[in-house]
């Protein structure tokens, strides 16, 4: 009998099962789990905007959309990026898409050809990997440990020696998921003349955008736009992880080719979903800004109660994660010690390790939950480390 699970595309060999959506599963055997785990604001999605989603289906826009999207989306994700970060693009030049992953793997799937090389600083969130070796690319992790979690251009440089015009693609995350780190707009600019003009292009994950705490949002396609395409979306800002509605915005001759892709992968998007969008990016500003101060508050709790605990803990600058390494006379083993910390006082955390070279050692936590739930959460925690701490 002939096995045909040897004779998948090569690549598929090469992916894992998510460890992340493995341990969430794990974890939830526990009824009261308190969960530091998946990236997922806990706020419920505001009104006006499941009203435009409600008023899409009674007006029946139950028909294909546009494959890049409907006209009223676009013009109000071009508005968008031109409103609050100043980055123009035409409507013309953005594609929906069915969240910001499926744009990664349009992207993936459109450049990559075999051998191609493809960047990442790590740690970093590792959907970019498993993308990458569905397409049989080279991926090159750069470990940013020592150098504040953030890619040097000394780093990128030698990246461009090494690899010189095999160098495809340079994935830019930032705020940066698991490190909460922010790039300034100086330091991206320092990393586009690495690789001006050359063979490259950069993938601007920005989809924690709206959640910088301490500074205006930079991007790389502010600096090399010709090369850039930037990744955004509805699902952090808004509480809307299950519309699915994501943004990909680049100059118009490489959004034709994207388009081409895309249209094969997912045709469009729900109609409906696409207006609730709409009305996002319109009038979802103060939204926005409700959530990141809650948000604000919840990693100033979680930071200091963490740091008191004896953890060494990063600063987040953005997004919703504070990336903490475990403390001495703990299991250094962090895919182990995740795993002891749900079983013995029932908290699920995310391991450094799964976020790729860089995290071993280090611990994500997700504070898109409530304050309550993220205080019931630390007691534990320190529970377990008061029993746990040798010398």
């Amino acid at each position: 009998m002939v096995d045909l699970t040897q004779h998948f595309k090569k690549g598929v060999a090469e992916v894992k099962t998510s460890a992340i959506l493995n341990f969430a599963k794990y974890s939830s055997q526990y009824a009261d789990i308190v969960k530091f785990t998946v990236g997922e604001p806990d706020f419920n999605t505001p009104d006006h905007i499941k009203t435009a989603a409600i008023k899409g289906i009674v007006d029946n826009h139950s028909h294909y959309a546009p494959s890049n999207g409907t006209a009223g989306l676009r013009e109000a994700a071009a508005d968008f990026l031109a409103r609050r970060y100043d980055m123009h693009y035409a409507p013309s030049e953005i594609i929906a898409t069915n969240g910001a992953t499926e744009a990664i793997y349009t992207v993936m799937s459109a450049i990559i050809n075999p051998g191609d090389v493809m960047v990442l600083p790590t740690p970093i969130f590792p959907l970019y990997i498993a993308d990458a070796a569905l397409e049989k690319a080279e991926v090159v992790q750069i470990d940013t440990s020592k150098t504040g979690f953030k890619l040097t251009p000394d780093q990128l440089q030698a990246a461009v020696d090494e690899y010189g015009d095999r160098l495809r693609i340079l994935v830019m995350n930032y705020p940066t998921n698991p490190t909460g780190v922010m790039y300034s707009q100086e330091e991206l600019d320092a990393l586009a003349e690495v690789i001006k003009d050359r063979p490259t292009f950069v993938l601007c994950d920005e989809i924690y955008s709206e959640l910088n705490y301490e500074q205006e949002h930079a991007s790389m396609a502010k600096s090399l736009r010709k090369q850039a395409i930037v990744l955004n979306g509805v699902s952090k800002s808004w509480a809307m992880t299950g519309y699915r509605i994501g943004i990909m915005a680049a100059p118009q001759e490489l959004t034709d080719q994207l388009a081409k892709v895309h249209q094969f992968i997912t045709t469009t998007e729900p109609t409906p979903m696409q207006d609730a969008a709409e009305e996002a990016f319109r009038n979802g500003d103060r939204d926005a800004a409700e959530m990141k101060a809650a948000f604000k508050e919840r990693r100033d709790y979680l930071y200091q109660a963490l740091s008191d605990i004896g953890f060494d803990v990063i600063k987040p600058q953005g997004a919703f994660y504070i990336w903490a390494k475990i403390p001495e006379g703990l299991n250094q083993n962090d895919a182990e010690f995740v795993y002891e910390l749900a079983d013995q006082v029932h908290v699920g955390v995310c391991a450094g390790s799964w976020f790729a070279k860089g995290g071993q050692g280090w611990l994500r936590f997700s504070y898109a939950t409530a304050l309550d739930e993220i205080k019931e959460g630390v007691k534990r925690i320190k529970k377990f480390v008061e029993e746990n701490t040798h010398d």
